[in-house]
């Protein structure tokens, strides 16, 4: 038999693994995830914020990756939240304060999830000056804005003051001394004489906060408690800023001053895929590489302080940096061996048995053209034992007679020839056999019969 034919009979023998890998392939393919979006809306803050200023220096970073980012403004964290868990999908990732999560209900957190902290946004208190505050209590009696409704500077107002036992004092914003105003408008007022105080939440490259700094009739306070606030809140840190930090000529502010200061948070829902998160946060610490007067190069993006349960992505990402094939490969060429190597793993599980199947149903298959014709043998070898071979022997001696004809024309592989002349053999001594029961025939002893 030669090399072509083999091959021919091997894959008509096999044939039947072709619907089956087919049947699998299908099965593997319903549960992979589908290939990255090429592009991410994303909600940020107001127009001219440091939200959307952050938000714009990273759509040009991931553009050169091949992602385009879709910025929406908006009023600020709340509204961001909202957005991200009004079921709509419209909206992947957003721009979160710390500390504002706490508005949303369980259901709508059980929708969010973390990707990293981005940088400190410290709550500013000023004072006009000489008022003499230093501690929050020191506030009721005066002309305060604490930030505009639904706003991340209100959020953490409301939770400061609900650690003191006084969150009825927010509940009367209306009609009392205390306003929720805007920042700029809130900076407006005070620098007029119109308030004696007033909360922001700003980075420290935020021009609003320049022109604080820089009015003469201002003062930062000095918070006390604020390490106590910060033990007791975890999404707020304790900063220290020192002696002429903000601004040196200027000596201001003019002694080491306690802060408490809350941190962006990068935000994503259900419908943005995981495989971004390595892409975004990546871009997101190109554009936060050099730090600022608050963060020293290199801190952020991190994993900490986050309120929300980070992804498994973005945890992989904190603990090991960049995944291994995106160190080597542009990031969409290693996403789709990233996806296609986990569908192999389980392909190949599946394969191995069937793969180590086909041998031994080649050689079954191969054996089989020989063996099948034993069935006559052991038919005649029962007529004979059981004497009813009777008016029947030449008809059974013609029938093995014509069987050796046909092996002849029998084709297998020499590997498999040893049972083909076996099978030769054992037709031949049943011939012989059968010759020596016929009336005439030399007297012979059945167990004296040889295989020639």
């Amino acid at each position: 038999m030669n090399v072509m034919k083999q091959a021919a009979i091997f894959v008509r023998t096999n044939l039947w693994i072709v619907p089956l890998v087919a049947l699998i392939l299908w099965g593997l393919f319903r549960f992979l995830d589908p290939a990255p979006p090429r592009t991410l809306v994303m909600t940020t803050g107001s127009e001219g914020g440091s939200y959307h200023h952050f938000a714009l220096a990273l759509e040009d970073r991931l553009e050169e990756e091949g992602l385009t980012l879709e910025l929406r403004p908006s009023r600020g964290s709340i509204d961001n939240l909202e957005r991200l868990t009004d079921g709509s999908g419209e909206v992947q990732i957003g721009l979160i304060q710390s500390g504002t999560s706490h508005v949303l209900n369980a259901s709508q957190l059980s929708r969010l999830r973390g990707l990293a902290a981005l940088y400190h946004e410290p709550l500013w208190l000023f004072q006009r000056s000489g008022l003499g505050v230093e501690r929050l209590p020191d506030l009721y009696a005066h002309r305060v804005s604490v930030g505009e409704e639904g706003s991340g500077t209100l959020a953490v107002v409301r939770t400061l003051f609900s650690e003191l036992a006084d969150g009825a004092r927010l509940q009367e914003l209306n009609g009392g001394l205390w306003q929720a105003l805007p920042a700029e408008a809130a900076a407006k007022q005070l620098k007029s004489g119109n308030l004696d105080a007033a909360f922001f939440v700003l980075p420290a490259s935020s021009e609003l906060l320049g022109e604080l700094v820089a009015a003469p009739d201002l003062e930062l306070v000095d918070l006390r408690q604020a390490e106590a606030f910060a033990a007791r809140l975890p999404f707020l840190e304790h900063l220290t800023l020192t002696e002429g930090l903000l601004d040196i000529a200027g000596n201001f502010p003019p002694q080491d001053t306690s802060l408490l200061a809350p941190v962006a948070t990068l935000v994503v829902n259900n419908e943005f895929h995981p495989a971004l998160a390595s892409l975004v946060l990546e871009a997101a610490r190109e554009v936060l590489r050099e730090g600022n007067l608050l963060d020293e190069p290199g801190r952020f993006p991190a994993a900490m302080p986050m309120e929300l349960e980070l992804t498994g992505e973005a945890d992989y990402y904190h603990r090991n940096g960049v995944p291994f094939l995106q160190r080597y490969l542009p990031f969409w060429f290693a996403s789709i061996v990233d996806r296609y190597v986990v569908l192999l793993i389980p392909f190949i599980v599946i394969m191995l048995p069937l793969l180590r199947s086909m041998g031994p149903l080649y050689t079954w298959r191969m054996r089989a053209r020989v063996f099948k014709w034993y069935d006559q043998l052991r038919r005649v070898d029962k007529l004979i034992i059981n004497n009813q071979i009777g008016g029947r022997l030449n008809e059974e001696i013609e029938g093995l007679q014509r069987l050796e004809e046909d092996l002849s024309r029998v084709d297998v592989p020499l590997s498999y020839a040893h049972e083909l002349y076996s099978l030769h053999l054992h037709v031949r001594y049943m011939i012989k056999r059968l010759e020596t029961m016929k009336p005439g025939a030399k007297d012979r002893d059945d167990g004296e019969l040889e295989l020639e």
